[in-house]
């Protein structure tokens, strides 16, 4: 099956724990992804789409309790507790064995052991990593094909030598009160069981893209981060390419895809990733981003021609839908595509729509698709030394507290600022609706190792290049008096990425407050934008008692990391309370 020893025995140590019928090592080949769909559609796993309209594609309907990440049921088995840090739920790595390896005994019998060897990266990058993921499931395998390099090619780089993450998945009986997503960084294992949903069994994506990989990135001196990646291309032919980071609910596909609106003529939009970016220090002290992935697995509900055409036609041929709705003729649907809702459907779950049962398609239902379809997709996607960053994005849902966008004063502040990051929830979110939720680098659910150390490696690159990027902060979501958004968002966001490569460059003024650098309205491009400058100013207005207060909050979220958490932290903490109680003071 394989030259490589390690991987051998492992397989052969799965095998006699699942006791499948059969082993099947996956080549990636078409013929075997041909056959894998025919026997979900012959055993119902998948349901063919109508052909002449969404060519290739199939929809796949999960368990109704199978829908979601499991955040209480995720967990980071590191062998000390405090390495986990109170960001994640921590077990010690014998308990965790002890508590998922039973439940993997005779999982598999009746049914086929896959075998994915899987690579993450671009074929021929050094910062590349590969995995294999042994799975029972040919829906994760068609899903793995899609969103990474799987087969031969992946298998080779780890015969030649290259290490690899295991990743060991069983969808068990599905049941909720036998799940488990286990992490284990130092032994870079991961074993899953009891779902089928993508991040929870797709092990490339969340799991070793981002938990193991941060874990490997901070050993290594490099940073795995929930970033898109994007180029901006100026009409002159010049593109920068900028990473972003976004809780959920922010907009974090939409400004991958975004389509700059006409009165900014010439400006262009490139997609290098829309959900992952490693990036590394290059030989020139740049910091260089590859995009992990090779697909999308995206949101459905809300993406429209309206809010993201580049995504609308990356889909309709060659993905899987899971968890939409059904027009009768065969077309998939979900709340906020484009047209008139029909008058029949068949929900998520199969049965005739009925209002009284909630939403048609599931509000987390998603879709597969190959990154390369997109209309925007970068000639440099799949670069081996990847592309050089300009700038770094942070964002999130503010009505009141963050300006449209602001510069960070310099890399630790920058730090800090991304550290801060915080959105307030919506009516589609558990919990209060404005409950205040912190995400640092929108990395909450992701960061496989404590959140102070985290910072204090993003820290320790201030002291190894002089030509990192800049750091910013945005918030398309401010809102008026009345309650309603000031800023227009999606394509419109354009201005405000123009603005920050004219910063990247020291061009435009600015004006320093305790927070950061804000534009002078004047220098954001509003070429037909019918905004007052009234609306413009209070975009970019910084309240010091709302201030005074969010610092406060940052400080007390910041205490709950106790000794470990950088001294730079406190020191930004101290420095803009003195600096809004001065501003206050002259004011």
């Amino acid at each position: 099956m394989t030259n490589n020893p390690e991987l051998t025995a492992w397989i052969d140590a799965v095998a006699a724990l699942t006791t499948p019928d059969e082993i099947h090592l996956v080549d990636g080949s078409d013929d075997e992804h041909e056959n894998l769909i025919n026997q979900m559609l012959a055993d119902g796993t998948l349901e063919k789409l109508n052909e002449k309209t969404h060519p290739n594609c199939f929809l796949h309907r999960s368990d109704p309790s199978d829908v979601a990440r499991v955040e209480h049921l995720t967990f980071v088995c590191t062998e000390n507790a405090e390495d986990a840090g109170p960001n994640n739920n921590w077990m010690a790595p014998a308990e965790g064995h002890a508590k998922v390896d039973p439940l993997f005994k005779g999982c598999m019998k009746g049914r086929t052991m896959y075998v994915i060897p899987y690579l993450m990266g671009p074929y021929g990058s050094p910062f590349s990593r590969a995995g294999v993921e042994i799975t029972d499931s040919p829906y994760v395998v068609a899903n793995m094909r899609i969103m990474a390099r799987i087969g031969r090619r992946a298998l080779d780089h780890i015969e030649a030598g290259g290490s690899f993450v295991r990743g060991l998945h069983s969808i068990g009986q599905l049941d909720p009160n036998q799940r488990f997503i286990m992490h284990f960084p130092e032994q870079l294992m991961i074993k899953s069981f009891g779902s089928g949903y993508g991040g929870n069994a797709l092990l490339g994506k969340k799991c070793h893209a981002l938990r193991i990989a941060s874990w490997q990135a901070r050993t290594e001196g490099w940073l795995a981060e929930h970033m898109l990646i994007l180029g901006i291309e100026d009409p002159q032919g010049n593109t920068s390419y900028v990473a972003a980071a976004f809780p959920s609910a922010c907009g974090k596909t939409n400004l991958a895809m975004l389509v700059p609106p006409a009165a900014l003529e010439g400006w262009k939009v490139w997609t290098v990733g829309d959900d992952i970016a490693w990036m590394h220090l290059g030989e020139d002290g740049r910091l260089w981003a590859i995009n992990p992935e090779a697909g999308f697995f995206g949101v459905a509900p809300g993406t429209s021609l309206k809010t993201n055409p580049n995504c609308m036609n990356t889909l309709g041929r060659n993905a899987i839908y899971t968890n939409v709705a059904v027009t009768p003729d065969g077309q998939p649907w979900w709340e906020g595509i484009d047209g008139d809702k029909p008058s029949e459907l068949i929900d998520w779950q199969g049965r005739p729509h009925d209002p009284a049962n909630g939403r048609a398609a599931h509000p987390n239902s998603r879709f597969t698709v190959a990154a390369s379809q997109c209309p925007s997709y970068s000639d440099q996607a799949n670069v081996p030394q990847g592309v050089p960053i300009s700038a770094l994005i942070f964002g999130g849902r503010r009505s009141a507290v963050a300006p449209l966008v602001f510069e960070a004063l310099d890399w630790e502040h920058g730090v800090f600022t991304a550290a801060a990051v915080a959105s307030e929830t919506t009516a589609a979110a558990t919990g209060a609706v404005g409950q205040v939720r912190r995400d640092p680098m929108a990395m909450k659910p992701f960061c496989g190792y404590n959140f102070a150390d985290y910072w204090t490696h993003w820290l320790t690159f201030k002291d190894k290049s002089d030509k990192l990027p800049k750091i910013f902060h945005v918030n398309w979501f401010r809102k008026n008096a009345e309650g309603k958004f000031m800023w227009p968002g999606f394509g419109d966001n354009m201005r405000v990425l123009k603005w920050i490569t004219e910063r990247c460059e020291n061009k435009s003024n600015v004006t320093k407050t305790p927070i950061g650098l804000i534009p002078n309205g004047a220098d954001l491009d509003l070429t037909g934008l019918n905004l007052d400058q009234k609306v413009v100013d209070a975009l970019l207005a910084i309240d010091p008692d709302i201030w005074s207060t969010e610092v406060e909050a940052i400080e007390e979220y910041f205490g709950s990391f106790g000794d470990r958490l950088p001294s730079a932290m406190r020191r930004q903490v101290e420095r803009i309370k003195r600096e809004l109680t001065d501003s206050q003071k002259a004011a």
